[in-house]
């Protein structure tokens, strides 16, 4: 094909069409929202730790009220009640601190994760909407765990400190 001007003017014109325009206003719009994940990435972790660790300090706030209620209403399987009491209470009061600073931030949000099922499971009077809100919180700790912990994160300083990325 030979060039010429006029060939040019086309080319050149085809750079600016509708499509190409919007496709421009789509990748700046990507690029703009991409500089808030680390943000929305915090946000969720954050989110998900508050719920967990008001939780164990509600146990820890009473425990003889905590030893009651895993002994005659939760239904943990395969513990005794005191016991699943207490690694409950410790996961719902250790686990969610890792979340929090982005440490260990997909082992934490898996433990967290199949704790969440595991309550959803072992307590049966569970209303309607504890049950939405524990799928949300599974759905929020599933981002964490596909997703990462996103830069604002121990993980993340960790990873560009000793392995360079």
């Amino acid at each position: 094909m030979q060039y010429t001007a006029t060939t040019k003017m086309r080319i050149d014109s085809d750079k600016y069409t509708p499509l190409s325009k919007l496709s421009g206003l789509v990748k700046k719009l990507v690029q703009a929202l991409s500089i808030l994940s680390p943000l929305l990435d915090l946000g969720i972790r954050l989110y998900i730790a508050n719920v967990f660790f008001k939780s164990g300090l509600t146990k820890i706030a009473n425990w003889q009220s905590t030893l009651a209620l895993f002994e005659n209403e939760y239904a943990v399987p395969l513990l005794p009640s005191s016991v699943a009491a207490l690694l409950g209470t410790a996961v719902e009061l250790i686990v969610p601190v890792l979340l929090l600073v982005g440490l260990s931030t997909r082992f934490a949000a898996i433990v967290l994760f199949v704790f969440n099922i595991v309550a959803m499971i072992s307590y049966p009077d569970l209303s309607e909407a504890g049950r939405e809100q524990h799928m949300l919180w599974g759905l929020l700790m599933l981002v964490s765990i596909f997703h990462g912990p996103g830069k604002l994160s121990l993980d993340h300083l960790i990873r560009r400190k000793f392995w360079h990325e």
